[in-house]
């Protein structure tokens, strides 16, 4: 995701630039060279993520009824090595990697989501995207993902309210009850956005889930839309 120009951002089939930082794969392994400097004080961000993922996977559908959005796990599941030089983090951990697509800007088709990866049993992966269209439609994709590369969808279960953010975002998730249902930590707030780690229920086992919630009236809003230009960069 990037708010660069398009003269700052280039890709071929194995090297995707955005500004100084840049994305290429090494065999089975895609390696993220960070170059960049952070808010509010310039301070520099540097150092290397290698992704590696234990299947890839050529799937993809749609978000919304017009097909204009799709999206994708290319790598349901993987591991992750960080080293950062600036700074000086090192860490390593699982990891999950996917691919968002669209002929237009989200307010035009969105209303707000929620979304949340898990890992279960067998080395499975399950991903519920709880999509609000802008019409009024509800879009519910729930898969498991399979080592062996199958999709297989599943029936979600209902929807539970989780606590407000801190800028009142109304966070939610699909879980059997709302007893068994807690947020553990919530990793970013922000006016629209909201990414938290969850102690849940799914397809009978006790899990631990990452979850996001975008809010997309508040995304496209003025306001924030200048505030982002002070958290992403818009230029080399």
């Amino acid at each position: 995701m990037t708010e660069r120009s398009a003269h700052s951002s280039s890709r071929d089939a194995n090297h995707f630039v955005i500004g100084p930082s840049s994305l290429h794969w090494e065999k089975d392994c895609l390696t993220i060279h960070i170059k960049e400097r952070a808010v509010p004080f310039g301070q520099a961000v540097r150092g290397t993520v290698r992704i590696y993922p234990e299947r890839l996977f050529n799937f993809s559908t749609a978000l919304d009824d017009q097909g204009h959005h799709h999206w994708g796990p290319l790598a349901p599941r993987a591991r992750v090595d960080v080293k950062l030089s600036h700074p000086d983090l090192h860490w390593q951990g699982n990891g999950y990697l996917d691919s968002n697509e669209g002929d237009g800007p989200l307010a035009l088709d969105f209303h707000e989501w929620d979304w949340s990866r898990t890992e279960l049993s067998g080395q499975r992966t399950a991903v519920i995207y709880d999509v609000r269209q802008k019409n009024g439609n509800e879009k519910l994709l729930a898969l498991v993902f399979h080592p062996d590369g199958q999709v297989e969808p599943f029936a979600a279960p209902p929807r539970q309210a989780l606590p407000q953010t801190a800028w009142r975002i109304q966070r939610q998730m699909r879980n059997t009850d709302q007893a068994s249902l807690k947020l553990v930590k919530t990793l970013e707030d922000t006016p629209f956005y909201a990414r938290s780690v969850l102690s849940s229920e799914l397809l009978g086992e006790q899990v631990t889930s990452f979850h996001e919630t975008l809010n997309v009236p508040r995304f496209a809003s003025p306001i924030v839309q200048w505030m982002l230009a002070w958290r992403m960069p818009r230029r080399s």
